[in-house]
């Protein structure tokens, strides 16, 4: 097997700076950079990766910590994250925490062993004392959900004025009597969307009926049982926003097992626009998140963060959009 001292002395140069053409090409002469990278090509010498870790104290490899990966709004965010990862030479290591907080503190432990450089997290359920301790100590970025009055880099949008533009749409539309089917409210983004549904019935002046606000978890089931709870009301809502577009699904299934339609009897509006939104049927009216963008950045603020290059500010949000398709029509009196 070549070995580091073979390319020293075929380039004939000290195997400190073959060392340094590898580690920090910057630092050596150019006409001695050109000698060592042709002893390299002509030996076909595979650099230690591990040795070079340890020397440096880096593993290239980043954790991402997500709270289901059955959740196809996650799979955009990832690709963002890891187009940015690969151009800058490091692999990706997912986490999924299926939505357990003990599993999530534990991914933890993958940062203090030293197994990845930096982590970035699109769930933060647990204490936020603890992820504010874990982030003073290690490089970590939070994206998609965030931690109130933090100073840790965070990407994500608005989740309040993204739920009320998805309120006032239903309300333009003419509908006043309004479902909404919320995340789960231990969660910052279904406390927003909630918060943004609120915001949209108060302005327009009209009012919440308690019974027409129901917690969902953000999955198909949750949304196909409350939608079937909506239905049994002597009065069902002519209108329902749901916190998500896999809940939105099963609420519209739920309007069609019924022998109803979507939007003729029932309007639905989601959130997040994921692929399947577009070819569902009918097609979902929903609020799009930048989800690759959120993704990239994130990776870029992350090695910004192990670098320890200076930050311009710390929390990002980008915009969201409304997205008009055929789930949502005009109110029709009876």
């Amino acid at each position: 097997m070549v070995s580091i001292k073979d390319v020293a002395k075929r380039a004939n140069v000290s195997t400190a700076t073959v060392s340094r053409v590898l580690s920090k090409p910057e630092t050596v002469k150019e006409e001695t950079t050109k000698k060592v990278l042709k002893a390299i090509k002509e030996l076909n010498y595979q650099p230690n990766a591990l040795a070079r870790q340890l020397r440096r104290l880096e593993t290239k490899t980043i954790l991402v910590v997500v709270p289901d990966i059955t959740n196809p709004f996650f799979s955009k965010v990832l690709r963002g994250i890891e187009s940015v990862a690969i151009e800058n030479g490091y692999q990706v290591l997912l986490a999924d925490t299926g939505n357990h907080i003990e599993r999530e503190k534990g991914y933890f432990n993958i940062l203090r062993q030293k197994k990845a450089d930096g982590m970035i997290l699109l769930t933060a359920r647990v204490d936020p004392h603890l992820i504010e301790e874990i982030a003073h100590e290690y490089p970590v970025v939070l994206a998609c959900e965030y931690i109130e009055g933090s100073n840790i880099p965070t990407v994500s949008i608005d989740n309040v004025s993204a739920a009320r533009k998805a309120t006032e749409h239903l309300i333009q539309l003419g509908h006043k009597r309004i479902g909404f089917i919320s995340g789960p409210l231990n969660v910052v983004l279904g406390k927003d969307r909630l918060k943004g549904f609120y915001q949209g019935m108060a302005q327009n002046n009209l009012e919440v009926e308690p019974v027409l606000v129901q917690e969902g978890d953000f999955s198909y089931e949750s949304g196909f049982n409350i939608m079937m709870k909506f239905l049994a009301l002597m009065n069902p809502p002519t209108g329902v926003f749901v916190a998500n577009d896999e809940m939105a699904f099963g609420a519209i299934q739920a309007i069609k097992s019924k022998g109803l339609h979507v939007p003729d009897d029932i309007s639905v509006i989601g959130f997040d626009d994921i692929k399947f939104s577009a070819i569902f049927e009918p097609p979902l009216t929903t609020i799009s998140q930048p989800t690759f963008e959120i993704g990239s950045l994130a990776m870029q603020l992350l090695i910004r963060l192990i670098n320890k290059e200076e930050m311009q500010k710390n929390q990002y949000i980008l915009e969201d959009q409304l997205i008009i398709r055929k789930s949502c029509s005009p109110y029709k009196r009876e």
